[in-house]
């Protein structure tokens, strides 16, 4: 019989405090702070992170936290909030493949809010935060794939990540580090419409998310109890946004011998993960046949079901539209060579050579690919030029994945081509050292916005 989740849970969480690292798992965690900063940082200097600074700085309160959308100090929550909505932008933050969760953004969002409010060391952000994948990866475990239907993780169970990576900085113990769950179990939210369309709500759930979720810790350090079957009761979280009071037996399976934070996918792409096997799969094709986008008569992916709900839009216009776009992406990719931040300037979206484009690429459900989904995201896909040639081509992942994972030295890129243009060489290289290989938290990193 599967024990009860939350005590389990945890009972687990709490471990991380004082536990010697897991080989090389402390090593990831690094590559996970890295790589939230690689997305956090041209994130802080977009909409909507730019305009909720403007509209909130009466509410900043006091703290040694920092916003990195202004460069300023205040409460762990305000810079949670913001933080947290930077980091999911530029859609340029980590993937646990297998749940579906962007566990950074929320969660070391949280994490790093509260270190710096507390003054932490490094290694105690590094365990919250191994702590915070963990929980939050599993129990979105158990509720996939079907929460995605309606639901969008990382504003959901990213609220449980983000709650368990707080209350561990807050020094609770298991049984607060429980109560701390729960709360945040109640507060989750983020619909799946909210990113069908266009609009600006997408990465506003993370940002929720790591606020509540401090707020949750808080509570729970207070002494406020949640309720303890809010995870498998039969009108709790799995049993509200799944179709099931969840799969807790997969769920727990391997806890303390396999680890979320070890298994992150880190994106190459900036646009929506489930593009990514796609333009893989056509980097591939180009590499072996060499043939041009004018070339091209007609492109069909057949995917994971995701892929069609979500990214079958024949028509883009605006930058989170075209971030959803795989037809857009595949323009882009085939015109410009990567679909990188440049991919999604106002010259590019407003691009005719590419909006031709676009009518050439079709997309389908790939039945035997739909039931794989999530543990593997793969794509089939057909290319026919105008001389009557045809490509085929199965993509079995997606690099970036634990397939095929970034080097350190391709993460170390990433970071640089994202983080130098807010911060400048100098300082984007002293941070990625800090990060690498400090034991200090990050401070100010980088100056106000104009």
């Amino acid at each position: 019989m599967t024990p009860e989740p939350l005590p389990v849970l945890a009972a687990h969480a709490a471990l991380w405090r004082d536990a010697a690292w897991p080989d090389g798992l402390e090593h990831h965690a690094r590559r996970a702070l890295l790589d939230w900063f690689a997305a956090t940082l041209p994130g802080a200097r977009k909409a909507p992170a730019t305009l909720l600074a403007a509209a909130l700085a009466d509410e900043r309160g006091e703290g040694a936290a920092i916003c990195y959308v202004d460069g300023r100090r205040g409460s762990a929550r305000h810079a949670a909030l913001l933080n947290g909505i930077a980091s999911h932008t530029v859609e340029f933050d980590d993937i646990h493949r297998d749940s579906g969760l962007h566990p950074g953004s929320p969660t070391v969002a949280a994490a790093l809010a509260v270190a710096q409010a507390r003054g932490a060391s490094m290694d105690a952000l590094l365990r919250a935060m191994a702590a915070g994948y963990e929980i939050g990866g599993r129990i979105a475990l158990a509720v996939q794939p079907s929460h995605y239907r309606m639901w969008h993780t990382t504003g959901t169970v990213g609220t449980i990540s983000a709650a368990v990576a707080a209350a561990m900085l807050l020094d609770c113990d298991a049984v607060q580090i429980g109560h701390a769950i729960a709360l945040a179990a109640t507060m989750s939210g983020g619909l799946q419409q909210a990113f069908r369309g266009s609009g600006m709500s997408k990465p506003m759930h993370p940002g929720h998310a790591a606020e509540a979720g401090v707020l949750a810790a808080r509570a729970a350090a207070a002494g406020v109890s949640g309720a303890p079957d809010v995870l498998d009761g039969p009108a709790g979280f799995a049993a509200a946004t799944s179709d099931s009071t969840g799969r807790w037996d997969m769920a727990l399976a391997d806890l303390g011998h396999r680890f979320v934070i070890g298994d992150m996918t880190f994106k190459n792409h900036g646009c929506c993960g489930h593009i990514f096997p796609a333009l893989d799969g056509l980097l591939a094709l180009r590499d072996q046949h060499s043939f041009q986008p004018e070339e091209v008569s007609s492109i069909h992916v057949a995917g994971y079901r995701a892929t069609a709900e979500v990214c079958d839009r024949p028509s883009a216009q605006t930058e989170q539209e075209a971030r959803f776009s795989l037809q857009y992406c595949i323009a882009a990719l085939l015109h410009h060579g990567a679909v990188r931040l440049d991919a999604f300037t106002p010259e590019r979206l407003g691009d005719p050579m590419l909006h031709a484009f676009m009518p050439k690429v079709s997309v389908s459900v790939a039945p035997e690919l739909a039931d794989a989904y999530p543990r593997r995201r793969a794509a089939r896909l057909r290319l026919e030029l105008l001389d009557g040639r045809v490509f085929e081509h199965e993509q079995p992942n997606r690099k970036g994945d634990p397939e095929d994972p970034f080097t350190d030295d391709e993460l170390d890129a990433k970071f640089s081509e994202l983080a130098e243009p807010v911060l400048g060489k100098l300082a984007a290289v002293s941070l990625r050292d800090l990060i690498r290989h400090g034991s200090e938290l990050p401070g100010l990193a980088l100056p106000p916005s104009a």
